[in-house]
Formats: C-alpha cells, structure tokens, sequence
C-alpha cells in the first residue's frame, strides 16, 4: 500500500474493454508532480463490461492508497464517477435499487467503494480521454488499462514493466497541429494505410505473438502490431 508521501496525491484510474464486453482491463497511476507516473499498476479482468473495469480500477487505486492520504483521482469515466459521488447516496437509501426499482448494476463492486471511501479525503476530477494535449496522468493510465485489456496480463512499476505504449486512439500531437491536409489521390492514400514506424516499446500484435522495441510494426484496426497482419480496414 501507498503510504503518506506529502500533503495530497494526484492519480489517475482508468478500465478498458476490447468489445464491451470483451477483453478487460484495469490500470491506475500515482504521481509525485501531478505529470508523470511514479508508480503504477494494470491487471487483467479476462471478458468484462467497460463500467465493470473502471470501477475495478478505481477500487484497486483506493486500496493501493493510504487511507490517511488525501487524494485527488482523475478519470475519464463520467459512469464511474458519477455512481459513486452522486448516484451512490441515492442507491443506499433505496436498498440498492435504482430510482426505477431495478438493481444496481455492478452493485459488488459499488459497495467495495463506498467502504473504501469513508472517512477519507478523495476529490474527483473528470478529464476528457484521448486528447492531444489531455491530461499525462490519465492518459498513461488509458494506455495501461488498453494494454492489459489486450495482452492479459498483469504489469507496473514494482514488476519492472516497461512504460504502456502509446494509444491507438489518441491522435498524434503534431499531426493535429498541422494544417488540413491537401486532397491527396488514390496512391497517397494506399502509401499511408501501407505505413510502417519502429517499435518503441515492445507490445503483442493482435494475431497473439509479440513485438520487440525497435522492430516494425503497422497501424491495424484495434491497433498496432506485425505489418503482415494488417486488415484491410486499418
């Protein structure tokens, strides 16, 4: 656990799913300057909902965290924070059903929060997702999450695990800088699809085996990974 460090802690928590339900994730990030990750952590959920992995992330934060910690989380899932600052205290009165008399969905999960929550300082703050120049500590968090929903398994910082490669849904910062592009013809547009860059992390390729640092690989439709495996809608 995460112990007294300074006066507040700045993380971020993010949950990924590869097809909603799919192939899950969970990743949070805890930073010393609000920018960049000092420790981290991801894991895989196996076939989950989006909600159910943001949800897990946000409770394996709060139990990596001091209680004794005041603590700021930055996340991008309006659901996730919404069900546990503004719907939670309406579900408890209601013996945990819904305003329309149903269920709680992810209920489980909830309650783990709620618990984990009181008597402590946490103060959320929501970030959009995938933005050129969004938040550094969600963003890493995004692609930790991403990439433990693709590989399955687990990684951070006390594993020794390289940083999370870049997300294939947040647009290049200089190509966003740029000016709209001039009409390109036929043969432009089947040389950028053909587009290969060299690795810098390693990953796994869609197809099940991996890639190494400095190797090729190309954009494929969810993603990044061997040139050969690219479809034909990347």
């Amino acid at each position: 656990m995460i112990g007294r460090m300074r006066e507040r802690v700045v993380a971020a928590c993010d949950g990924a799913s590869k097809g909603n339900p799919g192939p899950a994730g969970w990743a949070w990030v805890v930073s010393d300057d609000e920018r960049t990750a000092a420790r981290w952590e991801s894991g895989p959920l196996g076939r989950a909902t989006n909600n159910v992995a943001e949800l897990t992330a946000l409770e394996r934060l709060l139990t990596a965290v001091d209680p004794d910690v005041a603590l700021e989380v930055r996340m991008d899932s309006q659901y996730a924070m919404k069900a546990v600052t503004t719907w939670l205290p309406g579900w408890k009165r209601n013996g945990w059903k819904t305003a329309a008399g149903k269920p709680v969905a992810n209920q489980e999960l909830v309650v783990r929060i709620d618990a984990l929550l009181d008597g402590r300082s946490v103060e959320f703050r929501y970030v959009p997702a995938h933005q050129v120049d969004g938040d550094p500590l969600n963003d890493f968090a995004d692609r930790a999450a991403s990439q433990a929903a693709t590989v399955q398994e687990a990684a951070g910082s006390a594993l020794g695990s390289p940083e999370p490669p870049p997300s294939p849904d947040t647009p290049a910062a200089g190509a966003a800088r740029k000016k709209a592009p001039r009409r390109a013809g036929a043969g432009a547009a089947a040389r950028s699809s053909s587009r290969t860059i060299k690795a810098k992390f390693p990953g796994r390729c869609l197809c099940g085996r991996s890639y190494a640092a400095g190797e090729s690989i190309a954009k494929n439709a969810q993603g990044w990974g061997h040139p050969e495996c690219r479809t034909a809608d990347a």
